[in-house]
């Protein structure tokens, strides 16, 4: 069997140039402990930082040694020292920060949060305004640098698993809601199961078909549609990829938790199994792959790494974006391949709310 180098495969590859200087919109969990940790060991400049609060901004930029502070985005957006912009604000403000992004020279590139936008037609604009403007978009899509995700990507194109025939994610996590989500019906798929769903693009590409069900989480106080889901992608070739997603997975004090993300990729020569170390976060707790294969008979193959998804992941997002404005190359996460992404997205609560399996075409054919 030919040897894998997983070390070499789980890191993404850095731009040739490091000092671009990044603009960095948004002082929260993921802003402070996540992008801009990932950013000072990958040896990138964030240079500037506004938020929605002046004095958050303030303490972030003392945290991670940010030299300048802006008192508004729309100041920072228009710094002209800002070459890159890195925007960790709600989906559905997005739109707003790139309009006014867009009519700055000196912007060259922008990587948007995942969801790009709450919907296709959100996300169309923020895509095509970009693309006029000769802006390179990137979306952070970041669980595809989970380490066992991209071990897993290169064990499928490597053919060690054959023809696969079905894959599985289940869930059984608490994210740590955002404040500004309780406004939102919308709340497991479009803004974690889109992890998953983005995942299963990237290992298979796009499905045929999507069905989704779903049920409110009792123990989610704030209004929603879709606590815990469950939804199959079906593929030209009959792969079946599934998710399993419940996201309070602890019935409360006076019992005990069992959290975790494990997912299962079985093919007609092999097979692949790992967890997610992220619901184990902030300890230090990388994800895991073991996989067997014809190719190496009766023996089971086990990486291992050090490296984690929360923050280490963040290290790739920012990575592709910075590679493809250094090569005029569209990203490896682009915002017109993440249309697809939230194509999926859409096509899961159409099949809610219509209680019918939703062709990917019928959604992604339309704006």
């Amino acid at each position: 069997m030919k040897q894998l180098d997983f070390n070499t495969i789980i890191r993404p590859e850095l731009p040739k140039r490091k000092d671009y200087r990044i603009g960095c919109i948004g002082s929260g969990f993921i802003m402070r402990d996540c992008h801009l940790v990932a950013y000072r060991d990958a040896g990138f400049n964030p240079a500037a930082i506004a938020s929605r609060t002046y004095e958050n901004a303030k303490e972030v930029a003392e945290l991670r040694n940010i030299p300048k502070v802006h008192r508004t985005w729309e100041e920072l957006v228009c710094d002209p020292e800002i070459e890159i912009l890195d925007i960790a604000f709600p989906p559905d403000r997005q739109l707003e920060v790139v309009k006014l992004a867009v009519k700055q020279p000196h912007i060259k590139g922008i990587l948007c949060q995942k969801p790009l936008a709450m919907n296709s037609r959100e996300a169309h604009e923020i895509v095509e305004l970009c693309e006029a403007a000769g802006i390179k978009l990137a979306v952070n899509s970041n669980m595809r640098y989970d380490q066992s995700i991209r071990a897993l990507k290169a064990i499928l194109d490597g053919g060690y698993l054959g023809e696969t025939v079905l894959a599985t994610i289940e869930m059984r996590a608490i994210p740590h809601w955002q404040a500004y989500l309780e406004k939102y019906e919308q709340i497991e798929i479009l803004n974690m199961g889109i992890h998953h769903i983005d995942t299963f693009r990237y290992l298979f590409g796009d499905p045929e078909k999507i069905t989704a069900v779903t049920r409110r989480d009792p123990r989610t106080k704030f209004k929603h549609i879709d606590g815990i889901t469950q939804y199959t992608f079906q593929y030209a070739n009959e792969l079946m990829a599934t998710s399993l997603d419940d996201v309070w997975a602890w019935p409360g004090e006076g019992t005990e938790k069992d959290i975790y993300i494990k997912w299962r990729v079985e093919g007609l020569d092999g097979m692949a199994t790992g967890t997610i170390g992220w619901p184990r976060y902030p300890e230090h707790s990388p994800s895991t792959l073991a996989f067997t294969t014809k190719q190496a008979p009766n023996e089971w193959i086990r990486p291992e790494w050090d490296q984690v998804w929360f923050p280490d992941a963040f290290q790739g997002t920012m990575a592709q974006l910075l590679r493809a404005v250094e090569s005029d190359t569209e990203p490896e996460i682009g915002g017109r391949d993440n249309l697809r992404t939230i194509a999926c997205v859409d096509a899961c609560y159409k099949s809610i709310a219509e209680e019918r399996t939703v062709t990917f075409a019928e959604i992604f054919n339309q704006k």
